[in-house]
């Protein structure tokens, strides 16, 4: 029995941050960004493993110049766990969080460039010594990488460092991953699910076949016309045959360390499911002694359209098991699903029997507030994790 809110449970994790539990969350985008803000006041070492599949925005300029995984929603969940405040190194989330304009000519941009690779950018200026030769070398590596056809325009800077460093660090993310994190004062541990730069690939129910998260999250092109009933990884957008993804031994490693595992609310499909796609994430994740909770979603994902609330469980069920349907059990994936107390909040109900069945328990309270109607309160939702730990 847990109490929900647990008063003394949230101070005790907010007097020694350093100290707080390790929620670990399978996200990307831009869904956990308020959730991610909020929870450094209780814990600095939540862990956010992140799709690296994104194929839109600046990301897919960068993948396409470089063949890369994509470093954009990485580089968000940083962002979002980075001490803004006068107490860590607020001239560097300046930095890392600016992008270039996107009216601006070419010809303008690449002045601009030339500008932070000198040193003589104000934004570069406002950055203290020894950050600032650290992030100059980059921008200058990035320079020296790229095409004169690279497409500056709307191009975070903090995603520019991200894919110098990672062409710098023989293409592996996790030592750029930590330096951005040291020189950001991340608080949490922020990892992609694989080092692969693979597309997500969905088939919908009238046939069609869509290769391309940009493709399917609706905010790129046109809503999806069918409902998804499968998702994969293929190689590129122009094979949509399978691949096989496995995770690393530290993914692995991180998943098993987890006190809390989170399949949070966003897009289902391009950011929750992605990120349980690649082979071993479902054992790692049986192998650990942790509850094991769902948000589902609130408001309107497209990615969702057709599917109820049974549906969206009984798919996450299933890729969950996959690695091994017949040994990995319902209890050992999925614990506990979080729900708004106004139940017309969802498409459809929970079906009692197949919860009662599988083990699976509901909590419901109010976790959707007046300010934050239709979707999920981050900071209701994170004293409702922080009491569950």
């Amino acid at each position: 029995m847990v109490s929900i809110p647990d008063p003394r449970k949230i101070e005790r994790y907010r007097s020694a941050p350093q100290n707080g539990p390790r929620i670990l969350f399978f996200s990307g985008g831009t869904a956990l960004q308020g959730v991610s803000r909020d929870i450094i006041q209780y814990t600095h070492n939540s862990i956010h493993l992140i799709t690296p599949f994104d194929s839109g925005g600046s990301s897919a300029v960068l993948r396409k110049e470089f063949s890369m995984p994509a470093v954009g929603d990485i580089r968000n969940r940083l962002m979002s766990l980075a001490d803004s405040s006068i107490h860590g190194n607020p001239d560097m989330y300046s930095f890392f969080a600016h992008r270039l304009d996107k009216e601006a000519s070419q010809q303008e941009l690449r002045s601009e460039l030339s500008h932070l690779c000198d040193g003589t950018h104000p934004l570069m200026l406002a950055v203290p010594y020894p950050m600032r030769s650290f992030i100059q070398a980059s921008m200058v590596s990035f320079r020296r990488s790229a095409s004169e056809s690279f497409d500056l325009r709307g191009a975070s800077l903090g995603n520019l460092v991200l894919a110098a460093e990672y062409l710098d660090h023989g293409r592996h993310l996790s030592p750029v991953i930590y330096l951005f994190s040291k020189l950001a004062e991340v608080r949490g541990l922020v990892r992609p699910i694989a080092n692969v730069t693979a597309q997500l690939a969905v088939s919908l129910t009238d046939g069609t076949t869509i290769v391309g998260q940009h493709l399917i999250t609706g905010k790129e092109a046109a809503p999806l016309h069918s409902k998804i009933n499968n998702i994969w990884l293929a190689a590129s957008q122009h094979d949509p045959t399978p691949i096989t993804v496995s995770i690393p031994q530290r993914t692995q490693e991180l998943i098993h360390s987890a006190e809390l595992i989170c399949y949070p609310m966003g897009s289902f499909y391009s950011s929750v499911i992605a990120n349980l796609l690649p082979k071993g994430v479902g054992t790692s994740i049986a192998q650990t002694n942790c509850p094991k909770i769902f948000i589902p979603n609130t408001g309107t994902d497209v990615e969702l359209a057709g599917h109820t609330l049974s549906e969206q469980i009984e798919t996450l069920l299933h890729h969950l098991k996959k690695d091994s349907p017949n040994t990995i059990s319902t209890k050992d994936v999925l614990n506990l699903i979080v729900v708004d107390s106004d139940s017309t909040r969802y498409n459809g109900s929970l079906n009692n029997d197949m919860l009662s069945r599988e083990g699976i328990d509901v909590v419901s309270c109010n976790v959707i507030t007046k300010n934050s109607s239709p979707y999920i309160d981050a900071a209701v939702l994170n004293k409702v994790l922080l009491s569950l730990c």
